[in-house]
């Protein structure tokens, strides 16, 4: 198993974030199919203020950079769903040019301690 830790902004606007929850509330089955046939198992967004924290577990075979844009290329529902979330997301200001997705550092682990 692999795991990954990400964060990225809402945009600053209540409206915003209320409808970015809700569309989460709601996801679209084909975006949920295309995640797990990818090889992602688990996922969980978390939000502070305007913060997203997104936590993966993946398959060991499961490689980010290769497999999510082969994800958004092949299901043109999983393509739409990224442009509309795009519409409420903006990179945190510690992105490096051309990220989303901010990668995070993993500092801590209990099971390593």
């Amino acid at each position: 198993m692999k795991y990954y830790a990400q964060t990225l902004n809402l945009k600053d606007d209540p409206q915003v974030i209320e409808k970015y929850k809700e569309y989460h509330r709601h996801v679209w089955p084909e975006v949920l199919t295309g995640l797990k046939k990818i090889g992602i198992t688990r996922m969980k967004i978390f939000l502070k203020g305007r913060r997203l924290f997104m936590y993966m577990e993946t398959k060991d075979s499961f490689q980010l950079e290769r497999d999510f844009p082969r994800y958004i290329e092949t299901n043109p529902r999983a393509r739409e769903w990224d442009q509309l979330m795009r519409t409420f997301q903006e990179p945190v200001p510690e992105a490096r040019p051309g990220e989303w997705w901010s990668p995070m550092e993993e500092v801590f682990d209990l099971e390593k301690a």
